[in-house]
């Protein structure tokens, strides 16, 4: 027991809250224990997952920046992002270099991705969004029917290719979906909706998983 201006503290032994909803442990500091968190994602415990021939598994986001530029700055916008080997992109399409990546997310909106956006200060309204978005990954044969279920979007290469971002509905949820291989999707939820969006496509991957069980697969 430690006495300060009269009140008594009793500091409780070190102890390791594993049943904690949040997860934390004891730091002994000054002679008296404090919480340390321990950092999780916000899949922890859920994933990964593969049901049938499409497997779904946490990605990393790293650094999210929203980007909207203000009137008449899309010349200075577009040398910043060149000195991040970045440009603008197109409606429905991503640029990426090494690590870096720029998605278009509406007009006149875009999402960067691991890069520190210095070279945009002044030029666009920029909004750290690191920690509102979870990223999954759904990849594998049936990636594509499994989306199908789910999303209002023609998947097929035609008309979404490799590169194609497009901000759309995860069954009643909002996304922004990108495809980064033929049977690659990254997709982007809200951290709030990421156990519904889980939810969503383990039911999705069952029900094709089970018609293929069912249904003989012809190949092309």
């Amino acid at each position: 027991m430690a006495s300060v201006c009269g009140w008594s503290i009793i500091c409780a032994a070190p102890i390791y809250l594993s049943r904690s909803r949040i997860r934390s442990s004891s730091t002994l500091r000054e002679d008296a224990p404090v919480a340390s968190l321990i950092e999780t994602g916000p899949c922890d415990g859920l994933l990964p997952m593969t049901i049938g021939d499409a497997q779904l598994a946490e990605t990393s986001t790293g650094r999210l920046t929203s980007v909207a530029p203000f009137n008449g700055t899309a010349k200075g916008v577009a040398a910043g992002l060149k000195t991040l080997g970045l440009g603008w992109p197109e409606p429905g399409q991503s640029v990426s270099a090494k690590s870096a990546r720029i998605l278009w997310t509406g007009r006149g909106q875009a999402l960067l991705f691991n890069a520190d956006p210095a070279p945009l200060h002044g030029l666009a309204a920029l909004t750290d969004q690191s920690d509102g978005w979870a990223g999954l990954a759904l990849s594998g044969p049936d990636a594509e029917a499994v989306l199908a279920r789910l999303v209002p979007v023609d998947l097929r290469d035609a008309a979404f290719p490799v590169g194609g971002v497009i901000r759309t509905g995860l069954n009643h949820m909002m996304m922004i979906l990108v495809r980064e291989e033929m049977d690659r999707f990254m997709i982007l939820v809200f951290r709030s909706m990421v156990r519904s969006a889980i939810h969503e496509l383990s039911v999705a991957m069952e029900a094709v998983a089970a018609r293929a069980a069912v249904t003989p697969r012809v190949n092309a």
